[in-house]
């Protein structure tokens, strides 16, 4: 039996309960039956990037990272807004993937769950240092969605069927499926 293609989940943000962790726990949730999806807990590890680390041999929380990208076969990224552009923890994680090859051809999409009017700093950004770092962004499977503290359901995951829909075709774009909704069965 062949392997499903892995996706791995990034979230931009290190607060407790955070909408963006809860999004890709949601994506975790409904993703199609045909992917597999993990989400990366290491953000708050990391050492601040240094260049003069970026040697072998490597702090050990990079190894972690590096290894998850590269035994990934997509990246799908939630992160906040702050000031106008990332986070600066997530800025931190992108750069240590800059002195690697991991995300390099690697599909990468992320999903904005900003409130309207606010998040394009982010994905501005966001686009620049994935063009540095040589992903292959997939721009179909980059969306906008909304939610609300109040879409959150008992299991702390969002409830609204539209948004669930969304998400599940995202991951189902990145993975190459190509989101149609005969193509996405769920489990």
């Amino acid at each position: 039996m062949p392997t499903l293609p892995l996706i791995l989940l990034l979230s931009g943000s290190l607060r407790t309960g955070s909408s963006n962790e809860t999004v890709l726990r949601t994506a975790q949730a409904v993703a199609p039956s045909q992917v597999r999806t993990v989400l990366y807990d290491g953000l708050a590890e990391l050492p601040h990037f240094n260049p003069d680390d970026d040697t072998d041999p490597l702090p050990a929380p990079v190894v972690g990272l590096r290894a998850a990208i590269s035994e990934a076969a997509a990246v799908l990224i939630c992160t906040p807004e702050y000031a106008g552009t990332l986070p600066g923890s997530f800025k931190n994680l992108l750069d240590w993937t800059v002195g690697g090859t991991e995300i390099c051809d690697k599909p990468v999409a992320w999903v904005n769950a900003a409130a309207p009017g606010r998040g394009q700093g982010a994905e501005v950004t966001l686009r620049t240092v994935l063009g540095y770092t040589g992903a292959a962004i997939v721009e179909s499977a980059c969306a906008r969605i909304q939610v609300a503290p109040r879409m959150v359901g008992a299991d702390g995951l969002f409830t609204d069927p539209g948004v669930r829909e969304q998400l599940s075709q995202v991951l189902g774009l990145l993975a190459g499926l190509h989101g149609r909704a005969s193509e996405l069965d769920r489990a």
